[in-house]
């Protein structure tokens, strides 16, 4: 993985480097190079109005320009000096993964960027969304703490089967539409695979809940008054089509607050409400209420409820500090959380650091522990001193007999004791029996081995993941569907040639005769092509070349008539080729 001598990249774990893709820059084409910079230079021409800050200053602070495709070594060289930094994926990642990054403060690009059918807006990650979008407000320092925030909490929020199954139908359904021989048939098959799978998705989980309060600000999010809104989310910032459609008055502005939980979305839809935030400290404000109310918070046997429900890897926090990390499973039908189980490969830590010789090799059939008071003390195992401890036989060597509170006895020889930072966190034993002692419910069987008994409490803390993912090895959840790269004819390529003259004649001294010629070529052998149409207009009319201006613009409007969905992109192409208060701020 490149890290662009960035140490914000060089930091990244070890599971998050594996969704990393190269860029590589060269696979952009002159065409690519020309729809980056018409949606750039029609969303300045709209935005420096309703863009919540100064569009211009943003993006370089971010290393972006109007005028190409960002690089990614420019993007990391300017975000690193304001503790950030960029790193290109394959498209959607899943979201768990895109929290982690945010945490770690790094903007995850996807590397593509849209075909010149779907200019206005695409559903599929894309460069122009993620790096135009995102990136130019990450200047501003509440903006940025917020996003950072957010990553946090959602790096532990639990997420269910059904949510992988819904962001592998999302992906497989934004790669189906940016492919440029897509037929219906493949399109419609995607949406209703994903329209089923949308509609059998449960309750959802605390990720779907965060993913719903993340697309209403981060991504469509308004800052000011219902009245008097600013643009600053990326979806609408990059969206040249949304970012003026979603002022319209019909679109109704409401407060942000909890109650954006029950607004569910749809990526390929445009949206039919918006959020108004007064400030980015409401935002977190928001951010803060809902957390309170996560697994990870809250702990308990609700939350174990949530991890066993989740049947993916979690982390379950005792109070004593002890981290275990596996896939857990209903232990017994106690109304209190007696007990934790886990099944399969599960590992100890503490402080996200894991213990020695407590892998998920060592522990590769599972684990299972008592949770609770002992029946007879009022001081928590874990707070007991080396004089309580003797009391209780806890002492290498000795045979002991604790009984739980819960009615779970642990009868076994003491191997080992181990505290960590001040507090008791394992006990090991063998030989060991664990049983519910009324029912005779056995947990533990002396023939299975050293027992490893976990101390606390109570479960404080419940999530998603492993504690120590690297030591764990958690697998991460790259997807098997990947994003299709164009394969271009000679037409095609032609074409590109004919865009990279254009570019050529607009950064150097022009040439009337050889723009001439370009715009016959178009003309003659790509009809349709109104992009090139305009760069041409364009260079004619700062030119005062009026001819080659009028013939381009004549051109251009029956274009629009053949074309009704051309209308809007040609009218507004027109009009920013011909103002000329619009180019001398694209170039301050």
């Amino acid at each position: 993985m490149d890290t662009y001598n960035n140490p914000i990249l060089e930091q990244l774990p070890a599971h998050l480097k594996k969704y990393v893709v190269p860029q590589q820059y060269e696979r952009y084409t002159p065409v690519d190079q020309a729809i980056w910079r018409y949606v750039m230079r029609q969303n300045y021409a709209y935005l420096k109005d309703v863009a919540y800050y100064p569009y211009i200053p943003g993006l370089k602070k971010a290393g972006l320009t109007i005028e190409r495709i960002p690089d990614l070594q420019a993007m990391n060289d300017s975000l690193k000096q304001i503790g950030w930094g960029a790193a290109t994926v394959d498209g959607f990642i899943p979201p768990s993964a895109f929290m982690e990054f945010q945490a770690h403060r790094v903007l995850v690009i996807a590397a593509d960027i849209r075909q010149l059918e779907h200019i206005e807006y695409t559903p599929a990650p894309d460069i122009i969304h993620e790096s135009s979008g995102h990136a130019p407000i990450i200047g501003e320092p509440e903006y940025a703490e917020y996003l950072q925030y957010f990553g946090e909490i959602g790096a532990k929020a639990m997420f269910s089967a059904q949510d992988f199954a819904l962001y592998e139908a999302i992906r497989s359904l934004s790669i189906i539409k940016e492919k440029n021989n897509a037929t219906i048939n493949e399109i419609e098959e995607a949406e209703l695979h994903l329209k089923n799978i949308q509609e059998n998705m449960g309750d959802p989980s605390e990720m779907a809940l965060l993913s719903r309060l993340h697309w209403w600000t981060v991504e469509y999010g308004l800052i000011g008054t219902p009245d008097v809104p600013k643009i600053y989310g990326a979806g609408l910032l990059s969206s040249i089509g949304e970012s003026a459609s979603c002022m319209r008055k019909e679109i109704p502005k409401l407060p942000y607050s909890l109650d954006a939980l029950n607004y569910a979305y749809d990526i390929t839809q445009p949206q039919p409400q918006l959020f108004v935030t007064p400030d980015f400290v409401h935002l977190r404000n928001v951010l803060d209420d809902f957390a309170n109310t996560m697994a990870f918070r809250i702990g308990g046997k609700d939350s174990m409820n949530k991890a066993i429900a989740c049947q993916n890897v979690c982390t379950v926090v005792y109070s004593s500090g002890l981290q275990v990390s596996g896939i857990f499973q209903k232990a017994n039908d106690d109304h209190a959380l007696s007990y934790i189980k886990s099944a399969g490969p599960t590992a100890l830590s503490c402080q996200n650091k894991q213990l020695e010789g407590h892998g998920k090799n060592y522990h590769r059939d599972g684990f299972g522990s008592p949770v609770g008071l002992l029946k007879d003390s009022d001081v928590a195992l874990e707070d007991f001193t080396d004089e309580e401890l003797v009391k209780y036989d806890i002492v290498v060597g000795r045979e002991t007999v604790l009984t739980f509170a819960s009615g779970i006895e642990v009868r076994g020889v003491v191997q080992s004791v181990l505290r960590q930072h001040g507090k008791l966190i394992l006990v090991s034993m063998a030989p060991c029996q664990v049983v519910e002692i009324e029912s005779c419910q056995l947990y533990f069987d002396p023939e299975w081995g050293t027992y490893d008994m976990a101390v606390g409490r109570e479960i404080v803390s419940v999530y998603c993941g492993a504690a120590d993912k690297d030591a764990f090895e958690q697998e991460s959840t790259v997807s098997e569907i990947k994003t299709v790269h164009q394969v271009y004819d000679e037409q095609t390529i032609t074409l590109h040639q004919i865009y990279a003259h254009i570019r050529k004649e607009r950064e150097s001294k022009a040439s009337l005769q050889t723009l001439t010629g370009l715009y016959a070529e178009l003309s003659d052998h790509y009809p349709d092509d109104w992009l090139g149409l305009l760069e041409i207009l364009e260079i004619a009319t700062k030119e005062q070349w009026v001819d080659l201006a009028s013939s381009a613009e004549g051109t251009l409007l029956k274009l629009q008539e053949k074309h009704v969905h051309l209308i809007k992109l040609i009218h507004d192409g027109i009009r920013l080729a011909k103002d000329d208060h619009v180019g001398i701020l694209l170039t301050e």
